[in-house]
């Protein structure tokens, strides 16, 4: 598995809840531009409509290598290729438990496919990402003193 682009601002922001893999439709020279990574998954969300995915707010940067005449446009909507069951359980938590669906990182799986992998989230209030800041800090010291130990 090779990764590509990390959403480090979904891990500080949200409390993950359940992850899945996803497929990704993509256009023209993408999986070139991906492969070179310039894709940024910062601020992306994922929406359920009519009983499909689409993920919003991933950019997606045109190589300058590629067709000139052909260009798509680099924040479109992309479909997320996901099993109906997955997407109808999902959609029923989103709409009950107010719950919302981000993407966390891009990679090539095994079969030099683009997979996507989506999470379940639950926003984090300001208090708990307080505590996720000191818990990090706190982590950090000891991992020093066990370096300065050995």
């Amino acid at each position: 598995m090779k990764e590509i682009a990390h959403n480090k601002k979904a891990f500080f922001d949200y409390e993950i809840l359940e992850s899945l893999e996803a497929g990704v439709v993509l256009v023209g020279a993408e999986v070139k531009a991906i492969r070179a990574g310039r894709v940024n998954l910062k601020d992306n969300f994922v929406k359920i409509v009519k009983g499909e995915a689409f993920l919003f707010g991933v950019h997606v940067a045109h190589l300058q290598t590629a067709n000139a005449h052909y260009t798509p446009d680099e924040r479109r909507v992309r479909k997320l290729l996901l099993h109906k069951k997955q997407l109808a359980k999902w959609h029923a938590q989103v709409g009950q438990q107010r719950l919302s669906i981000v993407a966390l990182k891009l990679y090539f799986n095994a079969r030099n496919r683009v997979k996507l992998q989506v999470a379940l989230v639950r926003g984090k209030k300001l208090y708990d990402k307080r505590e996720s800041m000191k818990q990090r800090v706190l982590d950090m010291e000891a991992k020093s003193q066990l370096k300065h130990r050995g």
